[in-house]
């Protein structure tokens, strides 16, 4: 340790103390039976209502990435790597008003728990189910790793941690070890209680730092100064301006593709697809999807603590003797604000990253239990044996997800949730063009599937950090046989639909035969209370499988 703040600590682990007890309490919380089942571990009982799902995905959606990774790139590198997030979640919530809806009737109707469950249903595929679960648990992966690093920022700020792996990670090792615990325990409740708790720290800190560090920093104009004049300093490594103030015209696809394509993303995340199918009818999902963008409000302002980070000069050397811009925002909470609310921010941030941390386990457990434990290992999995299973995958991908802190570039975190952001956007077609058309054959949207993972992995990977000359270093390249800019998943998803079209029309014109579908038309729309839209007490008496269990 070194020079360990006591008392933000002891802030820190009062709250994260209170936040322990209530994930494990959360395992009696609107309990309908026992956690023996993935609708009552893995979707909550299906059950929430419009006040906890807007919170649920409050704290599901706004993550580290929001309170560490987008202002640490507007502190590094500006506009276009960090402020393109507030267009992407205005963007995101018209676009899910129009599908989300389907995906829950179509979701309770059959007793599908992943989006994996509905694609294997709707074009009697195992194959092309087992793609977009593989997916979901990949992208996954680099998105619980965010959480993890912003935590490992805050623990750092405190003075925990030093220049050896042991030092460094042990207390981000106990904190994920807690989580596994409460997780495995409560499953989604725990995370849902808890998000209640996140979600006002964070409005609390973000209120106050927004009220108070711009008298303390001299004002707008002078920040928004410091943060120009350091975007237009040439960059030692590169001899380039270190990024952009303001997006110039070079800059606009970049900034487009990157809102655009995150948008389209977002929920084809598994822990996105999970929260909307805990609430308890389609008119939840719909009020969210309209009140959601308050949080917007809130992700703009923590944008901006990157400038206010600039013009308090403040320190972001580590504990290894590296420059790390994701200690901007920890670190401007330590020189600026006292040490006890200090440690409420910490605390904020730190349970900000273990709430959707838990949820994304959950989903990627899911992932693995329903559509690959059960489809191709065990096909009759009883609902307790897949509850079991879950819970362990569970501890299985929070481990999974440290390969990605150990083994990738951490400088400008918000690359590992852009490459997430690569993967998952190939689920697009099979699944959002799913709830409105079966027009796609599930060959062709394999073969798409395939070949936008490959290129866009590949793209992704030769993109080398100059700073540090690792790969994946970002989520921007060059459009083939041009030269703009643009976010490499968006392009991957348009290889991908061009591949997807044209084999869909030459397999249909050599009458190559489709799976079955699973699914009704009258599924797209049903809602609670309507005729066979199973409540949880029918999914349990029926073994919890649906059609679902018949894909071929």
């Amino acid at each position: 340790m070194n020079d360990v703040d006591w008392v933000q600590l002891s802030i820190v682990v009062l709250i994260f103390g209170a936040v322990t007890v209530m994930g494990f309490m959360a395992a009696r919380w609107r309990r309908t039976g026992e956690l023996d089942s993935l609708d009552e571990w893995g979707l909550g009982g299906r059950g929430f209502g419009t006040f906890i799902t807007w919170f649920l995905l409050g704290g599901d959606l706004y993550t580290a990435y929001t309170f560490i990774a987008v202002p640490a790139a507007m502190y590094a590198t500006g506009a276009v790597s960090g402020f393109f997030a507030v267009p992407y979640t205005i963007v995101v919530y018209p676009i899910i008003f129009v599908f989300m809806a389907r995906l829950w009737s179509v979701s309770h109707r059959n007793g599908y728990v992943t989006p994996a469950d509905f694609v294997g249903g709707r074009y009697g595929s195992r194959a092309l189910s087992l793609a977009v679960a593989v997916t979901g648990i990949l992208a996954t992966m680099p998105y619980i790793a965010l959480q993890l690093v912003g935590m490992q920022a805050v623990f750092e700020t405190m003075g925990l941690g030093g220049d050896n792996l042991l030092a460094k990670d042990l207390p981000l090792l106990i904190a994920f070890a807690v989580l596994a615990a409460y997780t495995y325990s409560s499953g989604l409740r725990a995370p849902a209680m808890i998000a209640f708790v996140k979600d006002g720290l964070i409005y609390l800190v973000i209120g106050a730092a927004i009220l108070y560090l711009p008298g303390q920093l001299g004002g707008w104009d002078s920040i928004f100064d410091a943060a120009k004049a350091k975007m237009e300093t040439p960059s030692p490594t590169t001899g380039k301006p270190t990024g952009a103030f303001v997006p110039g015209e070079a800059g606009y696809s970049a900034y487009w593709t990157l809102a655009l394509g995150s948008a389209l993303a977002l929920f084809m995340y598994p822990h996105s697809v999970t929260a909307v199918l805990s609430t308890k009818n389609r008119n939840v999902v719909r009020r969210n999807a309209a009140i959601l963008p308050a949080y917007s409000l809130l992700l703009g302002l923590l944008a901006l603590l990157g400038f206010m980070a600039i013009k308090a000069n403040v320190d972001i050397k580590g504990l290894d003797g590296l420059a790390n811009p994701q200690l901007a925002i920890p670190r401007l909470f330590d020189q600026e604000f006292p040490a006890w609310f200090a440690g409420i921010a910490f605390a904020a941030i730190a349970v900000g990253a273990l709430v959707p941390a838990a949820i994304m386990s959950i989903a990627a457990a899911n992932l693995f239990t329903r559509n690959i434990y059960r489809d191709f290992l065990k096909r009759d999995a009883t609902p307790a044996q897949e509850a079991k299973v879950s819970k362990l995958a569970s501890l299985l991908v929070k481990f999974g997800a440290l390969v990605f802190v150990l083994g990738m570039d951490k400088t400008i975190s918000l690359n590992l949730q852009l490459l997430g952001g690569i993967w998952i956007l190939q689920t697009f077609p099979a699944i959002v063009v799913g709830l409105f058309t079966r027009w796609f054959h599930h060959w062709a949207l394999l073969a798409g599937w395939a070949v936008g993972m490959v290129w866009g992995t590949i793209t992704a990977y030769n993109v080398v950090n100059p700073a540090t000359g690792k790969h994946f270093g970002g989520s921007l390249a060059m459009v083939p046989f041009t030269d703009t800019q643009v976010y490499i998943g968006l392009t991957a998803f348009g290889i991908n639909l061009i591949v997807v079209v044209a084999l869909t029309l030459l397999l249909r014109a050599l009458k190559v035969a489709e799976g079955k579908d699973f699914t009704h038309k009258t599924d797209y729309l049903a809602d609670a209370g309507d005729p066979g839209v199973k409540d949880l007490e029918e999914l349990l008496d029926e073994g919890g499988t649906g059609p679902a269990a018949a894909k071929p």
